[in-house]
């Protein structure tokens, strides 16, 4: 009874105009006043320092450069990213092996290092041939420190992100409209190419900007990597360190009006565009459909996701084996010398990202619901859409500045309100971007025939909407969780508090005398109990059921 009344006071509650408007309203001030103008803030404050880059025909040439290196890369990691992430993601989903909800949480691992360390992870794998990578079989570096580096790292933090929202798409997709399709006689690669990727578009195309963007932003780990090669974010770093704070202005901004220009083309053009391939070759697209096959593409699949991302992300935790038959493993367990203060960090890594999560999810949905379904007019959303994104491209020691700036003049709030809300900007765009995609995917025609038939507003949502996009819900939590818990830049900028991401960038950097066991047994406890903490989550929500 208690159940039934409280339903019905949310249905009469949601039928109020409003109360949506409200809803919609809040959503929207909590996203320009927390997640997007934070970020933005240092930048605008200083924008007459870009006649700096004007001034001087060699930076001029360098941000040009820079620019240009970032966009190429970026736009090519992601393509990559979709053709090497979707099969993944299709074995994830349709695979038959009892090791999926294992396979599906070791997708997730790379987002749980942090940044700079999973730089200094490639670099020892891929280019130091003493510390026993692949590197170690050749007697020298297999990939320099440069641009092939870069764009190997690149790949290495953006895969898990399109496999994670299409992994999120394919469980949440209704399989009745294939299966329709395999019993008029289609084979199964072409029901999948003709059938389920339209519908799953939405997804993908989210996970391409996702991914795009993330490779536009990311520093701590690209410097580790780069040597002498400059794309934007670089060429700040690189400026920064010089005393020139023009560069930061100008090239973040430029990244950040180019992006906004690409997504809109995508958000206006998307919706509109159709499978390039309609022609069908029955024979042929039989003979790829056959088990052998699909056996091929699974182990081709595993093994780009094993030997570019998984062991070159967690190489650096390798010594930790070492570390365990060891005194460090006693020490670590006691608190001793360099592990002073690590349990505590990590517990306050977990803490963040839990809440975090939650507040994400709950001014996320609205947020979500108002750009899919185009709540509040038509322009605000496709407007919304677009600046949800910008936090992402931020190239992010512009936006650590920025949020320093901006927070710092809140002196009345505590340091552990400060990280989170620093960790609000930095996640929030992957929940609504997610979950925005699975609203999409639903016909909008069933929502409309429960309207005709007396459905509230709420009693939509709870049995329609969530039912349908409960995987993206759970895909977008994921890696807001496993995002917040790497985060390391926005940390520093705005809180002296020391996460465990932190601790570790301290210990990689030498800034703590720390040991190559100590810094791998440092990001080995880490990445196991994310990962001990994902796979739990994973298999209560598998073991709910599916279409």
């Amino acid at each position: 009874m208690a159940g039934f009344n409280i339903t019905k006071i949310l249905d009469l509650l949601s039928s109020k105009p409003v109360i949506r408007y409200i809803i919609y309203s809040s959503s929207t001030i909590f996203f320009f006043a927390l997640i997007l103008i934070p970020p933005m803030l240092g930048i605008l404050l200083k924008w007459d320092l870009m006649g700096q880059v004007f001034e001087d025909p060699n930076l001029t040439s360098r941000a040009t450069s820079a620019i240009s290196a970032s966009f190429l890369i970026a736009i090519f990691v992601s393509v990559v990213d979709l053709v090497a992430g979707l099969p993944m993601a299709w074995f994830i989903v349709r695979g038959r092996t009892r090791l999926l909800s294992i396979i599906d949480t070791l997708a997730d691992l790379p987002f749980i290092v942090p940044t700079v360390t999973l730089g200094y992870s490639l670099l020892l794998f891929w280019s130091d041939p003493k510390a026993g990578g692949i590197s170690s079989l050749f007697g020298s570096s297999l990939v320099s420190p440069g641009w092939l580096l870069v764009i190997l790292l690149h790949f290495t933090f953006s895969y898990p992100v399109v496999v994670r929202v299409i992994v999120g798409a394919l469980q949440d997709y209704n399989y009745m409209y294939e299966e329709a399709s395999k019993t008029l006689g289609a084979a199964s690669l072409t029901a999948a190419r003709t059938v389920t990727l339209p519908i799953l578009k939405p997804s993908i195309i989210a996970s391409f900007i996702l991914a795009l963007a993330r490779s536009l932003s990311e520093t701590g780990a690209t410097v580790m990597v780069a040597d002498t090669f400059e794309n934007g974010p670089i060429f700040i770093n690189n400026t920064r360190v010089a005393g020139q704070e023009g560069p930061m202005v100008l090239v973040s901004l430029i990244l950040i009006l180019v992006s906004a220009a690409i997504f809109a083309v995508i958000r206006i053009l998307g919706p509109r565009l159709k499978m390039p391939i309609k022609r069908i070759w029955p024979n042929t697209e039989r003979v790829l459909s056959n088990s052998g096959i699909v056996t091929t593409r699974n182990s081709v699949s595993i093994a780009i996701f094993l030997v570019l991302v998984l062991i070159p992300s967690l190489f650096v935790a390798f010594p930790a084996v070492s570390a365990i038959a060891s005194s460090t493993f006693s020490d670590a367990l006691g608190g001793v010398g360099v592990w002073q203060g690590y349990w505590q960090s990590l517990g306050l890594s977990y803490f963040i990202g839990i809440i975090v999560t939650l507040l994400n999810v709950i001014v996320g949905l609205p947020m979500a619901v108002l750009i899919a379904r185009k709540r509040m007019g038509k322009v605000l959303p496709v407007i919304l859409d677009i600046l949800v994104n910008v936090p992402l491209i931020v190239p992010s020691i512009a936006l650590g500045a920025s949020l320093s700036i901006f927070w710092r003049n809140f002196a009345f709030i505590p340091e552990i309100g400060l990280l989170i809300f620093a960790h609000l900007s930095i996640t929030y765009p992957y929940f609504v971007r997610a979950m925005a995609a699975a609203i999409e995917r639903i016909d909008i025609e069933l929502e409309n025939a429960s309207k005709i038939l007396g459905a509230k507003p709420f009693t939509l949502f709870k049995t329609i909407i969530l039912p349908l996009t409960k995987y993206s819900l759970f895909a977008g939590a994921i890696m807001m969780f496993a995002r917040s818990v790497d985060e390391t830049g926005a940390t520093l900028a705005v809180t002296t508090l020391k996460t465990a991401p932190v601790l570790l960038v301290d210990w990689v950097r030498r800034k703590v005398p720390a040991t190559s066991l100590e810094i791998g047994l440092g990001c080995a406890f880490l990445i196991t109990f994310s990962f001990v903490v994902l796979l739990v989550l994973r298999l209560i929500v598998r073991g709910r059921g599916r279409y």
